[in-house]
Parts: C-alpha cells; structure tokens; sequence
C-alpha cells in the first residue's frame, strides 16, 4: 500500500511517498480502507516539529479520518466488513475524565496516523459515522465536532433560553453554532467581518458582533442580554480575549477555553472572576463517548458540517497559499487531504484532492518554516506535560 510519512527532517518536504505492506490485523483490531483522511493545524505542526522536536520517525502523519471496514481480527466483534467508520483522536480516551496516560495514544504522534491507503486501530477506538454524511462531511468530525459538543453540550450543558457567545467563524466555532441552536440556545457570534456575520447569521446565529468596529465587545454581549450576561462563551482567542470573556459572562457563567489564538499566557483579572463566580473549562477534543453522543445527534438532526471548498490535487499550491493567507469565507479553515478509491475499486487512482473544510480543532496556526523554532520554544514553554494547540499569529475571525 502506498502511505506518506514524515521521514529525516521536518517540514512538508519531508513528508514522503512510500511502500508499506498492507498490515494485519491482531486481536480486537480492525482493517480500515481510508475514504477520506483532514488534515489540520495540530498535523502541521507535527510534521514542522513544532510539538516533538525528538519525533520517532519514520511516522505517518493526521489524525482524523473516514474509512471501511476490510477486516477484522480475532475476536473483533463490533463491526463488519463495508461499515464505514472514524477513528477517535485520543485511541485510548474512551469515557469519563482522561488521564494523563491517555494523551500518550493521539493519533499523528505518538501513535501512527492515518495518511494511508489502509490503517489498522483497535476496534475500542473506532466509531461509527451517520449514515447520512459524504465523506468529507465525516472526515470533520473527530476534532472540530467533538471538541465543539465537548464545549456546548457535554461540559456546558446548553439548554433552551441559554445565551451562547462563539468568538469567530472557524469550524470548531460553526460546529458550536449549530450545536448550540440544535439544543435550543440564543447564540452571539463575534468575527471581524461583517459578511462573515452575515453568513454565521443565516446557519442560525441571532445576534452577530464585529469586535473591529466594537472593541468592547464584552459591553455588546451585556447589552445584547440585557445586562445578564452570557451562560456560556466559546473562547478561541485566549491571552487577549479571556478578560473580556469574564466581563461578558453572567453570574456563575462558564468559560469553555478551546483556543490560544492570541496567546498562550493571560494575566487573569481575578476580581471579576470572583464576581462573577466564573467556571473555566479547558476543552481538549473529546472522549469515544462523546464522539458517540454527538454521532447520535447528529443523525436525529440531520445536521451537516460546513463546507468551505474543495480543491483538485494539481492545484495545491493554490490550495496551500488559500489556507496559509486565510483567504476563504470563514479564513481560519483546515486543509484536508482526500484520498478516494475509483470506481473500479482501485486506490491511489480516483480523487485526491486538497480540501478546505470548515473544522479547525482550534483555529489554524499560521506555520512558515523560518518561525518553526521560534512557534516552538513558546508552545513548549506553555506547557511541556501534555499536547497544546499551536498559537496562531493573526486575526480571530
């Protein structure tokens, strides 16, 4: 089978075609044909060194993706051949509250990932995706979902009459909207654009603010709520948003912290946190459960993920320079890798094709190669005991 894998060095020229042997699966694993692997910002940042910089190579990179069962191996008892399934970011995160040991099983690194004709995982870290999803509608799943339903359902609890504030328009941020108006909530979107307020507003936004025209957009939030205060915020941009979203909050609001976009370090204004008895959750992706759950929902809703573009492999570097500058409907996008098998069966012979989908995990990182070292001095130093998402220069859209 053909697989790409990151070998002696880092960066996107050292991510290279070769030639594996179709592996076998063991007991309780699963054979996986992939239809469709994303790749996101926390992929890139492997492949430039960002988060390991003694990475194991050779290593196949992404993480998130769709595929058919092939086969099964001894005692593998949970799907069949043809089921069509997604692997879970965290393989070993199954349910309840993580552990450290779990951050140790993310696909992409440590463990192998998923850039391949054909993968085998355990069958305790598969699932399955609704029946109703292309492809590349499920291939947004496994992150940007299920870190958007980790934040608006399984910690925030949203129900009907809520106030619900989403900074920006990236994927997490749309999952988000559409999981909080699905259970019933008023939901603020903030972005810098006014036409991408327009967009949030017809997914079912109510209320939309241009933090560029509306700097004190904490004094909007208050007055969009009547003085109450938000139930819950989404905050995507962290160092430089998280006062703002304190201020923003009613008492005994919570605080979903899904993002640094801004910052990994905020100075803390501890005064308005105590009055307002506020509840910061940090938000990284989710359990095999609430992948379950969200899976769940989503096929009772109907609901489907935004689609931004799809781009044919001989124009991938337009492709490449859309998602470096940004320049898309909702600017902060992943860039997914889709590998589709032909007509006749045959893999590596049909579409491959460089998608921008709408599903950032946290928002994309802007990565150029001379500003490797530098990104990753700062993220190591914000936080050395587990994986942190890559900071991003930039706007929060």
């Amino acid at each position: 089978m053909k697989v790409f894998e990151i070998q002696g060095g880092f960066g996107l020229e050292h991510v290279q075609s070769v030639e594996r042997e179709i592996p076998v699966p063991g007991p309780g694993e699963v054979l996986i044909r992939l239809r469709a692997v994303s790749l996101n910002s926390r992929d890139i940042g492997v492949i430039n060194g960002v988060y390991e910089p003694n990475l194991k190579m050779p290593l196949i990179p992404l993480s998130h993706g769709v595929g058919e069962v092939v086969s099964m191996g001894g005692r593998s008892n949970k799907f069949k051949p043809g089921d069509r399934v997604s692997a879970i970011f965290t393989q070993s995160w199954i349910s309840d509250e993580p552990t450290q040991a779990n951050w140790g099983s993310t696909l992409g690194s440590p463990l192998q990932g998923l850039l391949a004709e054909y993968a085998v995982l355990p069958e305790e870290g598969l699932v399955r995706v609704p029946e109703h999803l292309t492809d590349e509608e499920a291939a947004a799943l496994p992150c940007a979902g299920v870190t958007a339903w980790h934040a608006i359902v399984e910690e925030g609890r949203v129900k009907p009459g809520d106030s619900v504030v989403i900074q920006g328009t990236s994927g997490v941020s749309l999952f988000a909207l559409q999981f909080a108006k699905l259970h019933g909530a008023n939901v603020i979107i903030t972005s810098s654009s006014d036409e991408k307020l327009e967009r949030a507003k017809s997914l079912g936004a109510d209320y939309g603010i241009n933090y560029k025209l509306s700097p004190d957009w904490d004094k909007a939030v208050l007055e969009q709520t009547h003085d109450r205060g938000a139930d819950l915020i989404l905050d995507l941009g962290g160092a430089a948003t998280l006062n703002r979203s304190l201020s923003a909050l009613i008492v005994g609001g919570q605080i979903s912290i899904v993002g640094l976009l801004s910052g990994a370090r905020a100075e803390l204004d501890i005064v308005p946190a105590l009055l307002k008895k506020a509840r910061l959750q940090a938000i990284n992706v989710g359990s095999r459960s609430m992948f379950e759950n969200m899976n769940q929902a989503i096929e009772q809703s109907g609901l489907r993920p935004v689609i931004d573009r799809v781009f044919p492999f001989d124009q991938s570097i337009e492709a490449n320079s859309v998602f470096w500058t940004g320049n898309t409907l909702w600017e902060s996008l992943y860039l997914n890798v889709m590998i589709r098998s032909s007509d006749e069966g045959l893999p590596w012979q049909a579409l491959l094709s460089l998608l921008l989908i709408c599903h950032p995990c946290l928002a994309r990182t802007d990565f150029v190669a001379r500003k490797r070292d530098v990104e990753a001095q700062r993220i190591r130093a914000a936080d050395q005991s587990i994986q942190s998402w890559p900071l991003r220069s930039g706007r929060l859209d």
